[in-house]
């Protein structure tokens, strides 16, 4: 039975070709194996099948009965890892908190050494001068151990 650390390895080997990063591996039970990798610029399928190819030159009679199944990171899918948040600045992200609070917003900012990251969000608030309430931006922060997912928020407006 191959080993996830062995996998990892290997396509690490493969994505020191390029701006590529390795998202997840998962082993499945009924003995899939499941590579997520993503770029800033996005993942072509010529890609996933020279990663594919990659692997089973490299790791060969050790895949034995495993499927490989290689892709790219789900657009609209939670962020797995911070190098997903980093390329995800400036676009507009959903967060939900682990007390089921919901806030959509654009990517500010991120603190991959803590693991944190900056969310603009618009709140009413009562402004000097004004009867009523008026949208002003926020800055909300957050802590990745903090949240229950963050994902890219498709727009189609």
């Amino acid at each position: 039975m191959i080993e996830k650390k062995t996998i990892e390895k290997a396509v690490e080997e493969w994505l020191q070709k390029g701006d590529y990063y390795l998202v997840d591996v998962e082993m499945t039970p009924d003995d899939r194996i499941v590579i997520e990798i993503d770029h800033a610029d996005g993942v072509w399928i010529e890609d996933c099948a020279d990663l594919s190819r990659h692997l089973q030159e490299t790791l060969g009679e050790e895949l034995g009965d495993y499927e490989l199944e290689v892709g790219s990171a789900g657009i609209g899918q939670p962020f797995k890892v911070m190098r997903q948040y980093v390329n995800h600045i400036g676009k507009e992200v959903e967060v939900l908190q682990k007390n089921g609070q919901k806030v959509q917003g654009i990517l500010k900012e991120v603190d991959e050494t803590a693991a944190t990251f900056v969310v603009t969000v618009k709140e009413k608030q009562q402004v000097e001068g004004k009867k009523r309430p008026v949208l002003v931006d926020v800055d909300k922060a957050f802590a990745v151990s903090d949240v229950k997912y963050c994902k890219y928020l498709l727009n189609f407006k």
